[in-house]
């Protein structure tokens, strides 16, 4: 097979929120990126978070520069991209047994960093979150809010896309840099769906791989990036518990955050210090301590609904002390240019958070372009993010507001969960950032709500290979693989919470996908299913 080769003014290795954000910054800027990625967007840490858009105040007594950082860039992003906002406020809260003087001390914390934060009583606590206890000895309001991650990602890659000629390779991993006298010629890469050879040509080449900008620094022979990789679990219920985000009142530690999504609510998170970012899962302990810990912040979460759980991987930068604990690693990034390692257009962009990603592109934008002698300046911190029609669908209610005020009849119902119609899938197929002409079942879901609902799958998953196959996507035994690959996947989480109402909803999916669709049966070469 043929190398396949491509050129651009700047290659970005990184498919997440920082990797997205520097294909925007650049393009806006009229410099052309390739974006490529191993899986597809947000398939790390951008796509394994719970949504906060931070007001900084979790961080704002151990960290008072990354809560600062929060805080001004959560209002850049409210102010620029609302349309994947939550604005939903936060409360942090005290409750029987915490420490009376840390909760004391927390104002000050907040006004060091620059944070609103407005004293409540315990009656104005419960007033504004009625699911907290009796037993509130401290409460304060903060600007937090959520913000959905694939949602944000998508608008950068669609955006940046509509500029230039930028684009985005899904499926693509760097296995080797070509390296002459100092500067990187090109990536040597490789397809992991066809396995072809791809080589990718660059005056530039930007790292912001996540947790695996390490490796992606090594393959260049840059010995300075040193990460330290800590496991967050999440569990997602089946309704929206609070009004707003609930922290509790102390340094973070394990299930002391509840975040609204939508219809959902994510509690989390753990810290669990990992040697590889690979192939990480949610385990029952860290689900029983979440829920444990939770509970006491809000006790209705002994009855709540938990539909499925689910495990990131944090990169964080490495520090004296942080190496077995990852609650005392900082929060904060780093741009490495490699200019000491012998590298004169390479340069690594690591750590930070979520809230943190515009600024983290800036900065990797600002060096690029004064590398390529581009006098542009940085246009992300003014310019709104435009939305995608093919974008809306990731947005809890959305397809169900739409097909509603349609009130069209024969646009079939796919997932009943979210109410996603055909049409939606549809625009995906057509219009969607990274669309592909054999997409995958789980592709349409990261750029959708479909399996994120109650049933987690179980009926949208066959409805939409079926649909796929009627559409002539799939022409062969492959789309069953792919929808056992999305269901297996999406089984992994469901396993740690089967307990109450989830264990006959999980029962009715193995009905469905064994006894009806013999996905329990191994499959064959050509990858259907054998007798």
């Amino acid at each position: 097979m043929a190398k396949r080769i491509h050129e651009a003014d700047v290659l970005v290795i990184g498919g997440g929120a920082t990797g997205s954000g520097v294909m925007r910054d650049l393009a806006l800027r009229g410099i052309t990126c390739l974006l490529i990625d191993r899986k597809d967007l947000n398939a790390g840490a951008s796509g394994g978070n719970h949504g906060l858009l931070h007001s900084g105040g979790r961080y704002a007594a151990a960290d008072a520069e990354t809560a600062a950082e929060c805080m001004r860039e959560g209002e850049i992003l409210k102010r620029l991209a609302p349309e994947c906002i939550d604005d939903c406020g936060g409360v942090f809260v005290a409750v029987e047994g915490d420490d009376v003087d840390f909760a004391a001390r927390f104002p000050e914390h907040c006004r060091v960093a620059g944070i609103p934060c407005e004293p409540l009583t315990a009656a104005e606590a419960r007033e504004r979150e009625p699911a907290l206890p009796e037993g509130i000895i401290a409460a304060y309001a903060v600007p937090d809010a959520t913000i959905d991650p694939f949602r944000v990602v998508l608008e950068n890659v669609g955006h940046a896309e509509r500029q230039n000629d930028s684009r985005y390779l899904p499926h693509t991993e760097v296995e080797a840099f070509e390296i002459v006298d100092g500067t990187v010629i090109s990536a040597q890469c490789r397809d992991r769906r066809s396995g072809d050879p791809i080589e990718i040509r660059a005056r530039q080449f930007i790292n912001a791989s996540g947790a695996w900008a390490e490796k992606v620094a090594r393959l260049a022979g840059c010995k300075d990036v040193s990460l330290l990789y800590s496991k967050g679990t999440l569990l997602i219920s089946n309704t929206r518990v609070t009004n707003g985000v609930v922290n509790r009142l102390r340094l973070p530690d394990d299930g002391d955050i509840l975040v609204p999504g939508g219809t959902v609510s994510l509690l989390g998170t753990s810290s669990v210090t990992v040697e590889d970012p690979d192939g990480v899962a949610p385990t029952i302990p860290e689900v029983d301590r979440i829920l444990a810990e939770g509970a006491a912040m809000l006790p209705v979460l002994n009855e709540t609904r938990f539909v499925r759980a689910f495990s990131g991987v944090r990169p964080l930068l490495k520090s004296a002390g942080s190496e077995a604990d990852g609650r005392k690693a900082n929060r904060g990034f780093a741009l490495f240019d490699h200019e000491d390692q012998g590298l004169t257009n390479f340069a690594t962009v690591a750590g930070g958070k979520f809230t943190t990603f515009r600024l983290m592109a800036e900065k990797a934008g600002d060096l690029v372009a004064q590398r390529l002698g581009n006098a542009e300046p940085c246009k992300t911190n003014v310019e709104p993010l435009p939305s995608g029609d093919a974008l809306r669908w990731t947005e809890p209610g959305a397809a169900a507001r739409d097909w509603f005020k349609r009130s069209d009849p024969t646009d079939m119902i796919l997932c009943e969960c979210e109410m996603v119609a055909r049409s939606a899938v549809d625009t995906i197929l057509q219009d969607a950032p990274g669309a592909e002409d054999h997409m995958s079942l789980k592709a349409i879901a990261l750029r959708s709500r479909i399996g994120k609902g109650a049933c987690q799958g179980a009926f949208c998953s066959m409805r939409v290979t079926s649909y796929l196959y009627d559409r002539g996507v799939y022409d062969s035994p492959d789309g069953l693989r792919l929808m056992r690959e999305f269901v297996q996947e999406r089984y992994k989480g469901v396993r740690p919470v089967l307990w109450g109402a989830q264990m006959p909803q999980a029962e009715l999916a193995e009905i469905l996908h064994c006894g009806l669709a013999g996905m329990d049966l191994a499959a064959d070469e050509d990858g259907g299913t054998g007798k």
